[in-house]
C-alpha cells in the first residue's frame, strides 16, 4: 500500500513538471529580442549629440569663411538634424514602450512586441545611418 501512494506521488510530481512551463514563452523572447535591438544602438545616444555639435560648428565654419560654400553648409545642417532626429526617435520610443503586461492577452502582447519590434527597428536603423554619414561627412 505504501509504495502504491509513493508511486502515485512520484508520478504526480513528474506529470506536474512534463506539464508545467519549459522555459521563456515565444512573447518572453520577443520582448528580450525588442530590448536587445534597443540595447545594441542605446550606448551611442551620447555619440548622436557629439556628432551633432560638430557638425553644427562646421556649418558654422563655413559660414565664417569670405566665400561660403552653400552646399557644404547645407550638408553639415542636414547632417546635424539627422544625427538630432536619430536621437529624439529613441527617446520617442523609449517613452512610448510600455514594460508591463497587464491586461493584454497572449495575443494582443505578441501583436505589441511585434509593432514594438518594427519600430525599435526603425530607431535602430535610423541612428546607424545618421552615424555612418556623420562617420563620412565628419572624417
Amino acid at each position: 500500500m505504501k509504495r502504491t501512494i509513493l508511486f502515485l506521488i512520484f508520478a504526480s510530481f513528474i506529470l506536474l513538471n512534463a506539464c508545467g512551463p519549459s522555459g521563456p514563452s515565444e512573447n518572453e523572447k520577443l520582448r528580450a529580442e525588442v530590448i536587445a535591438v534597443h540595447d545594441e544602438v542605446m550606448p551611442k545616444m551620447g555619440q548622436l549629440k557629439s556628432l551633432e555639435r560638430k557638425a553644427l560648428e562646421k556649418a558654422k565654419e563655413l559660414q565664417s569663411q569670405e566665400e561660403v560654400d552653400s552646399v557644404a553648409v547645407e550638408k553639415y545642417k542636414a547632417l546635424a538634424y539627422d544625427l538630432n532626429h536619430a536621437h529624439d526617435a529613441m527617446f520617442d520610443w523609449m517613452h512610448q514602450y510600455e514594460q508591463l503586461d497587464e491586461g493584454k492577452s497572449e495575443e494582443e502582447l505578441e501583436e505589441y512586441l511585434n509593432t514594438q519590434m518594427e519600430l525599435v527597428s526603425e530607431v535602430n536603423v535610423e541612428m546607424k545611418t545618421a552615424l555612418a554619414k556623420a562617420d563620412d561627412l565628419l572624417k
